[in-house]
C-alpha cells in the first residue's frame, strides 16, 4: 500500500508537468509557427540583395544537391561557399556549379570552432545587405529564400531562420528525430523567442537569413566565436543589439544528412547537450529529475497507483501523448510513436549524461574530426 501510495503521488506529479504544459499561454508543443515557400512566385524572384554563406568541411556528398537547388531559387544570388579545409573533395564539387564562388578556408585560429571560423571568412568577402547562413547539407525548395526575406522585411526583423526538415527514414530517425525537433521547441519555446523579451532567443542554424549591418553591429562572427550552441547565441546577441528574430518550422528547407545508426545521433546531440545546461551539474540533476518526474512516473502512477491518484496519472499520459502530437503530424509521422515517448526521454538524457561526462573528463566536443576544449562552448 506505502509503494503503490508513493508510486501514485509521484505520477500525480509528473502528471502535473504534461498537464501544465498543455496549457501553458506560448503554448511551445505548438507547430503554429511555421514559413512554406510560394514555390511559383519564387523562382522569379530578384535576391541581388542576398549572399549566400555555406561552411563546408567534408561535404562532397551533400552540396552538390544544395547547390543545385540555390540555382533554382531565383536570380542574382551571390553563393560562396567557404571550403574549411576539406579532404573529400568538397572544393571540387563547389566549383562545379558556376558562378559559385569557392574560398579556401585557413587554419583554425586557438579559441574558435570551425563553423564560425569559416563563417567569419565568407562575411570578410561579401557586401550584400542580406546574409542568408545555410548549412551544407539543406536543400531548400524553389521560394524559399524569398519567403525568408519577405517575412524579414515585412515583420520588420533583423534575423528570420526555419528549421529544417530533417531526414526520417531509417529507424532511429523515425524514432528520434521528431523528438529532436519536439525537445528543441520545449527549450526554447518558439512564440517566446518571437518575442520582444531578451530572455529567450533561438535560432536554427542551418538556414538563417539575417541583415548584414546587424551581423557588422554584433562584431561579426568573432563575437560568437566560443560557442558551440551557434545559432542561439547568434540570436540573442542580435536580441541584445536592439534586432527582432524569428524562427519557424518548414517543409520548404530540407536536409539530406543521413543518421542510419544511433551513434551519429547520439554524437550529434551529446556535442552540445551539457552546454545546453550551463555545463552545470546542478541543472543537470534537475534535468535528471524532471525527465525521469515526467516520463516514467505517470506511466508507473497509471498502472500501478490506486483510485484517483491512479486517474490522474492516467490523464498525465494522455497529455504527455497530446503534447507530441503537433510535432508528429506536422512531419507526417504517425501517432503510434507518441507512446515511445519515455523511451525516446530516456534515451536523449542518456546522450545528455554522456555529454556531461565528456566535459568532466576534459574531452570537449568532437565535430568534423576537430576536439573542442571542455570550456569553449559559453
Amino acid at each position: 500500500m506505502a509503494a503503490a501510495g508513493v508510486i501514485g503521488w509521484a505520477g500525480a506529479l509528473g502528471s502535473a508537468l504534461w498537464l501544465a504544459l498543455l496549457a501553458l499561454p506560448w503554448r511551445p508543443w505548438s507547430t503554429a509557427e511555421r514559413l512554406e515557400p510560394d514555390r511559383d512566385e519564387g523562382q522569379a524572384a530578384d535576391l541581388s540583395d542576398i549572399a549566400v554563406l555555406i561552411p563546408a568541411r567534408d561535404e562532397a556528398q551533400v552540396i552538390g544537391a544544395t547547390l543545385d537547388a540555390l540555382a533554382a531559387q531565383g536570380t542574382g544570388l551571390d553563393v560562396v561557399v567557404v571550403d574549411d579545409q576539406s579532404l573529400d573533395g568538397t572544393g571540387e564539387v563547389a566549383r562545379a556549379r558556376a558562378p559559385v564562388r569557392v574560398v579556401a578556408g585557413a587554419g583554425l585560429p586557438a579559441g574558435w570552432t570551425g563553423k564560425l571560423w569559416a563563417l567569419e571568412q565568407g562575411r570578410r568577402r561579401i557586401d550584400r545587405p542580406l546574409v542568408l547562413l545555410l548549412d551544407a547539407d539543406i536543400a531548400l525548395a524553389p521560394g524559399m529564400i524569398a519567403a525568408l526575406r519577405d517575412k524579414l522585411r515585412g515583420d520588420g526583423l533583423a534575423l528570420v531562420s526555419v528549421m529544417a526538415s530533417l531526414r526520417m527514414t531509417s529507424g532511429w530517425e523515425r524514432l528520434l528525430i521528431p523528438a529532436f525537433i519536439y525537445f528543441f521547441k520545449l527549450l526554447y519555446p518558439f512564440r517566446l523567442s518571437n518575442g520582444t523579451s531578451r530572455l529567450v532567443a533561438a535560432a536554427a542554424g542551418g538556414c538563417v537569413l539575417i541583415e548584414a549591418a546587424m551581423l557588422e553591429r554584433i562584431g561579426g562572427f568573432a563575437a560568437l566565436r566560443y560557442a558551440l550552441i551557434d545559432d542561439c547565441a547568434l540570436a540573442r546577441a542580435v536580441k541584445r543589439a536592439g534586432g527582432r528574430t524569428w524562427i519557424g518550422l518548414s517543409r520548404g528547407a530540407v536536409s539530406r544528412r543521413a543518421y542510419d545508426r544511433l551513434g551519429p545521433i547520439w554524437d550529434m546531440v551529446a556535442r552540445t547537450a551539457y552546454a545546453q545546461l550551463g555545463n552545470s551539474p546542478l541543472w543537470l540533476g534537475a534535468c535528471t529529475a524532471v525527465m525521469a518526474l515526467a516520463f516514467w512516473a505517470p506511466l508507473a502512477g497509471a498502472l500501478a497507483g490506486r483510485g484517483l491518484l491512479s486517474a490522474i496519472s492516467a490523464a498525465g499520459l494522455a497529455a504527455m501523448l497530446a503534447s507530441y502530437q503537433p510535432v508528429l503530424a506536422y512531419y507526417r509521422r504517425s501517432p503510434l510513436w507518441a507512446p515511445a515517448l519515455p523511451l525516446i526521454g530516456t534515451l536523449y538524457l542518456a546522450m545528455t549524461w554522456a555529454s556531461a561526462v565528456r566535459h568532466w573528463r576534459g574531452a570537449g566536443a568532437h565535430w568534423k574530426g576537430r576536439r573542442y576544449a571542455a570550456g569553449i562552448a559559453r
